[in-house]
């Protein structure tokens, strides 16, 4: 009884088989890195921090695994026995560039904006002449657009520090900074005619529309954000369809599922996430 005992587990450990990891560059076909009994159930993410252990310069954040040159990427989270690969798997691994942080990248574009519309509220040289040089404009809806503008990036900043739930937890540092310079140069493009010495300041009537709809918009974003955060609850792993609450701000989940840019009129810049 024990020598049958004995011969079933050493048949299910035959049957247990590991696997060999050939990791290889897209272009030249050349061989990267060799990786040998690899246990069926690894993941992608963790045949990275194997990568890395070979080639330091290569974190996890910067490498990419494709099966097909030419297909799609593999996420971190699918395992090893899953993939259409062989028991000796070739992929082959694709350098994304330098990563950032995306809460970081967040960071650093609100930041960017901020100061760079003070730079021409403040109206530093050589923005303006000499003669208006660290002046202030003599009408106060101009100051007020300063006030406006400043709460809505410093509103920026505390959510993307303490509200967002960054999924994908870097981007390139060459998109980051292609993003922040197209929005400086938007927001520069804003602030010099706003606190030009020769602003005309709109009616009454009109910057009182523009302060409702500015405060219905801060609002809307800021309940849009705070749903969508409530969404991802500890040990799920797919997030649930967002719906409409009692919350009338919420009611544009009824159309659409991520409706925060309806409260915004945004830069219309590309999708630059890897």
């Amino acid at each position: 009884m024990e020598g049958a005992k004995r011969s079933a587990v050493e048949r299910k450990v035959v049957r247990s088989t590991f696997f060999e990891v050939d990791i290889r560059d897209p272009d030249s076909k050349r061989r990267m890195c060799f990786i040998d009994k690899v246990h069926p159930t690894v993941t992608v993410g963790e045949l990275k921090a194997l990568f890395n252990k070979t080639h330091p310069a290569m974190y996890p954040a910067r490498i990419c695994f494709k099966v097909d040159p030419r297909g799609r990427a593999i996420r971190d989270e699918e395992v090893l026995k899953n993939l259409p690969v062989a028991t000796t798997a070739v992929l082959f691994m694709f350098d994304l560039g330098p990563q950032v942080d995306k809460t970081t990248a967040f960071l650093v574009k609100y930041t960017c904006m901020f100061i760079v519309y003070l730079l021409f509220y403040l109206r530093v040289y050589p923005v303006y002449t000499e003669d208006d040089v660290c002046s202030f404009s003599p009408h106060r809806v101009v100051h007020l657009a300063c006030i406006c503008h400043s709460f809505h990036y410093i509103k920026c900043l505390l959510e993307a520090a303490f509200v967002h739930k960054i999924s994908r937890g870097t981007m390139p540092l060459t998109s980051m900074v292609i993003d922040c310079t197209c929005h400086a140069i938007f927001t520069a493009w804003m602030g010099y005619y706003i606190n030009h010495p020769l602003y005309t300041p709109p009616s009454y009537r009109l910057t009182a529309l523009g302060m409702m709809c500015f405060t219905v918009c801060q609002l809307g974003s800021y309940f849009i954000h705070i749903s969508l955060r409530d969404l991802h609850t500890p040990g799920r792993s797919r997030l649930p369809y967002p719906s409409p609450g009692m919350n009338p701000f919420t009611w544009p989940f009824a159309l659409v599922s991520c409706p925060n840019y309806t409260y915004e009129a945004r830069l219309p810049t590309p999708d630059l996430d890897p």
